[in-house]
């Protein structure tokens, strides 16, 4: 992983926070570390096409899982559904240079949680299996609780 590159993208972190009007959402977390993600989406009519006009997150997790979250909601923007369906984690962290073994799980996690919106997406709430939690009510903390409470031990580790 590119250090240079991953300060970078924290420092120029894009599209943080939650997103009131948005058409897709979607939550993705680890029982096994206690990270979190959860992606907004908001689609727009372009060229008689749906596409994604813009995304936004949250994330309980590593600078890691931070930085390729602010990454993917750029490189989705503009892309349709399908388009961005097709995305791999590798594509969605490859700004950040190749991730070493141990943060390959973050792009996962990041690709999770864009699935889990678009897929989502005109679904009721909660449809959905583990590990993904696709619960479009209540804050980012209530989901990382319930996927405490409904999956195992979640160990929180605050860091500076």
């Amino acid at each position: 992983m590119d250090e240079a590159a991953l300060q970078q993208a924290l420092t120029d972190t894009q599209n943080l926070g939650e997103m009131p009007d948005a058409d897709a959402v979607g939550t993705v977390g680890s029982p096994d570390c206690g990270d979190m993600v959860r992606l907004w989406i908001k689609y727009k009519e372009k060229d008689g096409k749906k596409v994604i006009d813009k995304a936004s997150f949250q994330s309980f997790g590593c600078q890691t899982a931070i930085a390729v979250a602010s990454i993917a909601t750029e490189l989705i923007r503009g892309k349709t559904k399908e388009e961005a369906l097709s995305m791999s984690a590798e594509e969605l962290s490859k700004p950040l240079g190749p991730l070493p073994p141990m943060k390959i799980h973050c792009g996962q996690m990041v690709e999770g949680a864009l699935r889990a919106a678009l897929e989502a997406e005109n679904k009721p709430a909660g449809a959905s299996a583990a590990p993904i939690v696709t619960d479009q009510s209540g804050t980012l903390a209530d989901a990382l609780s319930a996927a405490g409470k409904s999956q195992g031990k979640i160990k929180i580790i605050l860091t500076t």
